[in-house]
């Protein structure tokens, strides 16, 4: 059985105070939910004993532990909202309420599956926190579904697969996503995972023996070269990810050349491409396989350099070389900046620790912009938690969660901003430099329009890379656009057949109705 001390001894900051609020926390919830077991016949206790313990190992701050704790006594005990608010605070039961609110976030198939999502939009847009505990409390649901009964496990699998794993994706949580991927692959695809087994057991048993001998190499190699302060792993690709990555490549086990992978950290950017260099004095590089996610980072905020290499024994592996700060990031994402500062300072977190959490989701949602001769970016809103903190929030979410609020909610803009979420994407500059963040496939329109919308409106013409374009064009990843702005030009319907984002064709309707209703008018 999991204890209270368990919980502490994994507390980033184990301060009198702090012990003192998950030793109240777990006598709570063992109190409230006495009597109570789960489908493994473990007591109820136990499971939120494992996620407030497993809060804490991934560097959460105490209120957020303790909400682990506590997080069911509301839907599942005979607690009251205003015993809970009176014994622990304001703040823990204000996430303790969000992750309530998502308790019915379900799959029922395609026809709900926007309003789980918007759900799960709503309560990340009020505090990052209440997503976390979500995600820490989902993910030991799934290590316990075998438990679970047969006509209940593809229903959460299938829900695990369909709306947590996305958003763990494209927030940049690469661990727990890994782990909801893995957990939840045999239950939705049994035949293909059953496959995928049968295609990498050869593999297996040479791989871990193979990482370990390329492992030593490289790591001697280092020393040699000077390199002292940098620590390896090894790991080999997760089964649903290799099965997605073999579905695109016809079952051919030859054309996956990450299955098998080397991580390096080391302290400064600057050691990064010097340990690229000597990975490659070390081993041949394949064609075309070095990628460099430092200078162009992915759109969930990852970083690394990565090569494919092949080895003296014919071995193909991917090597991925990053900081300790972009090691954390690529792990756990959006919560790495709350984990981090939690350690720096050794405090508390609060809500407005979160102010920026998304900054790294979009390098240019927080970074100020000027565009000459034209108005500064759209303000971003702002969401007031409490009496005395401050969370922004990048504006995509506030759009949807006040679709939601409001009864005539957009449903085909809330399909729209999903699916740009979601979507590949592609980072384009300014000539000034700063980075805007697109859908595959956006134009210039697009572009102008995730500037600001005046811009959008009044777009003439666009240059890529110095050329003058048509307003169709399919923007590509790195391309430098410039917006030719005309005072007199308006929006056309054709635009609308020549945009990818459901911010220009909101914008660019709203305009074409004004117009229609002036021209009756008149």
């Amino acid at each position: 059985m999991t204890s209270a001390q368990d919980i502490i001894d994994h507390l980033s900051v184990p301060s009198a105070e702090n012990i003192d609020l998950i030793n109240r926390a777990y006598e709570f919830a063992k109190k409230a939910h006495e009597g109570q077991f789960r489908y493994s016949g473990d007591p109820y206790l136990e499971h939120l004993a494992i996620v407030a313990k497993m809060l804490a190992e991934i560097g959460m701050g105490a209120h957020t532990v303790a909400t682990g704790l506590l997080h069911d006594t509301i839907e599942d005990t005979d607690v009251t909202p205003e015993e809970l608010k009176n014994e622990f605070g304001d703040e823990i039961f204000f996430l303790v309420q969000g992750v309530t609110k998502l308790g019915s976030v379900r799959y029922y198939g395609s026809d709900r599956h926007n309003e789980s999502l918007r759900k799960l939009f709503v309560a990340t847009s009020q505090d990052i926190r209440v997503l976390i505990i979500k995600l820490i409390d989902r993910l030991h649901n799934m290590q316990t579904l075998e438990f679970v009964p047969k006509e209940k496990q593809l229903r959460i699998a299938r829900e695990t697969l369909e709306i947590y794993v996305p958003v763990t994706h494209r927030l940049g949580m690469g661990k727990i996503r890994k782990e909801l991927e893995d957990l939840a692959f045999p239950y939705v695809y049994p035949d293909e995972f059953k496959h995928v087994i049968d295609i990498t057991k050869q593999l297996a048993k040479n791989s871990e023996a193979d990482l370990e001998k390329a492992r030593k190499a490289m790591q001697k190699r280092l020393a040699e070269s000077g390199i002292r302060d940098f620590h390896t792993s090894c790991r080999s690709k997760g089964k649903y990810s290799l099965y997605q990555k073999l579905k695109r490549r016809e079952w051919d086990m030859d054309k996956v050349h990450d299955y098998l992978a080397i991580r390096v950290v080391v302290p400064s950017i600057e050691q990064c491409y010097q340990v690229l260099g000597i990975v490659h004095e070390i081993w041949r590089p394949l064609p075309q396989r070095v990628k460099d996610y430092i200078a162009f980072p992915k759109p969930n905020g990852y970083q690394s350099l990565h090569t494919t290499v092949i080895t003296p024994n014919r071995t193909i592996l991917e090597v991925q070389i990053r900081t300790e700060s972009m090691h954390r990031e690529a792990e756990y994402g959006i919560a790495s900046h709350i984990i981090y500062k939690n350690k720096q300072l050794g405090q508390k977190e609060s809500a407005s620790q979160t102010k920026s959490w998304f900054a790294s989701l979009v390098p240019a949602l927080f970074r100020p912009f000027i565009w000459k001769n034209s108005p500064t970016r759209e303000p971003k809103k702002e969401v007031l938690l409490g009496k005395d903190h401050k969370l922004k929030i990048p504006k995509w979410i506030q759009e949807i969660a006040d679709a939601h609020k409001s009864d005539d909610g957009d449903l085909e803009f809330f399909d729209g901003r999903r699916d740009d979420f979601f979507s590949y994407r592609i980072f384009v500059f300014t000539p000034e430099g700063d980075v805007i963040d697109l859908p595959v496939g956006a134009s210039p329109i697009d572009f102008a329009y995730a500037i600001h919308s005046d811009i959008g409106d009044h777009t003439a013409g666009a240059k890529v890379n110095n050329k003058l374009v048509e307003l169709n064009t399919a923007l590509k990843n790195g391309d430098i656009v410039e917006i030719i702005i005309g005072k007199s030009n308006r929006p056309t319907r054709k635009w609308l057949d020549y945009t990818k984002t459901s911010l220009a064709r909101r914008k660019i309707r709203a305009v074409l109705t004004s117009q229609e209703a002036t021209m009756r008018n008149s």
